[in-house]
């Protein structure tokens, strides 16, 4: 007797690994919100990821759809999707050099290089040169003379001159290091160093889950927060608070408003205002000249019904830019969510 259909997606989906499930998970979301997630990982687990689904196959519609509802984030099940090298590739050119994309790739081809030295390749030079100026000049000469050259010069900018002119002798008189030598170094970086790193950098669960709900249209977003307060109510109230949202911007003061009026692009802000509140039109209008206000008005006014998915998507830009600016120190966005209240 044939199994039925649905019987088969169940056991398709009991057999999914972990790994399997992020690598599905990273596909659905759609190849904005994916390049954003990788853009936050190491290269050595963009390459599992990638890798993983490369072997894929197709994966049917119902089991996208269970893995939506364990995660409770966001995932299209409009219809099957396809696990492919491809795939992999494209989402990954979307967030991340050409080089850096090609050498991953290569990776998944043949035998991946996850060594110590492939992964203080994606240590920035301060944080490289930080660690190293307490090693001895002839660890440091060996550790820089394992990583690439480019690299390495800038770590050696970046070290204290003295330190760094007595590391260029060394390296210039290197003779050929014993494997014992060498592993121990690399035994001492990845127990030490890239360990210590990876806990510094990891980001809080609820945080990049408040990153994803941003990215979310409206509909997706209820839909899933509302799954999310029926299994688990604290956590959703938790990422609730996490979130920025369109409407937040009004946490951003004068200054930091007109900054971003000079980089968000107009057409898309004029949408994004069409289904924003008074409360947040008049905050960009009261930055702007009253030419340029009226103007945006009228923008608005003409450009009539505008569909709820294309606001979505211009307010999410301009609030992904407000973020961007914010990290970079170039505005502020006050943290009203421990203010006192007065009745």
């Amino acid at each position: 007797m044939a199994i039925p259909a649905q019987q088969q997606h169940k056991d398709e989906y009991r057999k999914l690994t972990g790994l399997q499930k992020i690598a599905i998970f990273m596909m659905a979301i759609g190849e904005e919100n994916a390049s954003k997630l990788f853009g936050m990982m190491e290269d050595d687990e963009i390459r599992e990821i990638t890798g993983t689904m490369t072997t894929l196959g197709e994966i049917s519609a119902d089991t996208v759809e269970r893995l939506i509802i364990e995660f409770a984030e966001q995932m299209s099940a409009s219809g099957n999707i396809v696990g492919s090298y491809d795939t992999a590739e494209k989402l990954l050119i979307k967030v991340l050099s050409k080089e850096r994309v090609d050498a991953i790739m290569d990776d998944i081809r043949g035998p991946a290089g996850k060594t110590t030295w492939d992964k203080l390749g994606n240590v920035s030079e301060e944080v490289l040169a930080s660690y190293l100026k307490n090693e001895y000049p002839q660890t440091v000469a060996l550790v820089l003379s394992k990583i690439k050259p480019d690299h390495a010069a800038r770590v050696l900018t970046v070290l204290p001159e003295d330190l760094a002119l007595e590391v260029i002798m060394r390296m210039l008189t290197m003779d050929t290091v014993k494997k014992e030598v060498l592993e121990g170094v690399e035994k001492t970086l990845r127990m030490e160093f890239m360990s210590n790193l990876a806990k510094t950098q990891r980001r809080d669960s609820f945080e990049v889950m408040a990153d994803i709900f941003n990215n979310f249209d409206r509909n997706t977003e209820g839909r899933f927060m509302k799954v999310l307060e029926e299994r688990d109510k604290e956590a959703s109230d938790r990422i609730r608070a996490l979130m920025f949202t369109f409407e937040d911007l009004k946490k951003v003061d004068k200054a930091g408003i007109q900054a971003l009026l000079r980089v968000v692009d107009k057409d898309k802000l004029v949408i994004a205002l069409k289904g924003a509140s008074e409360t947040i039109k008049s905050l960009f209008f009261d930055n702007m000249s009253e030419r340029a206000a009226k103007i945006m008005r009228e923008d608005m006014e003409s450009k009539g019904p505008v569909r709820i998915r294309d606001v979505d998507e211009a307010q999410m830009l301009v609030v992904t830019t407000a973020k961007d600016m914010a990290a970079k120190g170039e505005i502020n966005i006050a943290d009203t969510s421990d203010e006192e209240m007065i009745s």
